[in-house]
């Protein structure tokens, strides 16, 4: 049997939210989760009764997140799937309230080339935009209000995974993280250091700045004295909530540490 892949609660810490690699979604009452624990040592079995909701979405789940501005939805989709399923839990239905899809990308030889997305972001104030960042290099955006398909693309010069995003606290700057190590930012108000471009009604934001986080332990001189520095990739990225300048991140080694957003330098870094 295949483990949770990836859990959140709601922004008031009342329901959990958790998908599983073989394909299951389950909303819990946070409170009956804890009465249940507090009374048995451990369970054997959990009441599925006590589930707010529990639905098979027929393929592997990667991420979950809550629409941070509507959270009776919860939004799902799967690094297999050009897919983003929205659920409403205050149906009761096995079935998504939509699915926003990717467009297709053609590669060089003519053929349809499949873009599973990676992570999920919603915005805190606009509960129509949608982003969620793709196995290719790029984050897709949609207006629920004009269509199922993105309305605006935001690009790298790479084809590397972007593993995670983050919007920072006055949802205009996205902030990225990539297979290869680089942290991106781009602006969704454009600006003179954005560069943009429109095709057949898309379109397409390059971003206003990319760090190589190699390049910035290197200039440590006591990490480099004692470490062998190449590029790894970035799993996670996330914004301190009480001070929004600084971008925590986590490498596949098990490296962490922090990111200054504004002097663009890592300041922290921890080295198991």
């Amino acid at each position: 049997m295949q483990g949770v892949s990836a859990v959140e609660f709601d922004s008031k810490g009342i329901y959990l939210a958790s998908v599983t690699k073989s394909g299951c979604l389950t909303v819990h009452d946070f409170e009956e989760l804890y009465c249940q624990v507090s009374l048995k040592n451990f369970i054997v079995k959990e009441d599925e009764t006590k589930q707010v909701l529990h639905i098979s979405a027929h393929q592997p789940l990667d991420v979950v997140r809550w629409n941070l501005a509507n959270e009776d939805e919860v939004a799902l989709t799967s690094r297999k799937s050009g897919e983003l399923h929205i659920y409403d839990i205050g149906y009761i239905s096995s079935e998504p309230v939509e699915v926003l899809k990717k467009r297709p990308t053609i590669g060089v030889h003519g053929c349809v080339v499949q873009k599973g997305l990676s992570d999920v972001a919603f915005s805190s104030n606009d509960k129509s935009r949608v982003l969620a960042s793709d196995m290719l290099g790029m984050v897709n955006i949609w207006d629920r209000r004009m269509s199922n398909l993105p309305c605006l693309d935001l690009t790298t010069n790479s084809t590397s995974a972007i593993n995670s995003i983050k919007f920072n606290i006055d949802n205009q700057v996205i902030f990225g993280a990539s297979k290869h190590g680089v942290i991106y930012m781009w602006d969704l108000r454009g600006g003179s250091s954005s560069a943009a471009f429109q095709n057949n009604k898309m379109a397409y934001y390059s971003p206003i700045t990319s760090v190589k986080l190699a390049s910035e332990f290197e200039k440590i001189g006591s990490l480099k004295a004692q470490s062998n520095i190449v590029p790894k990739e970035i799993l996670s990225v996330d914004l301190n909530p009480s001070c929004p300048y600084q971008l925590a991140f986590h490498l596949d080694d098990g490296w962490s540490g922090v990111f200054d957003v504004h002097n663009l330098q890592v300041t922290h870094i921890h080295c198991p």
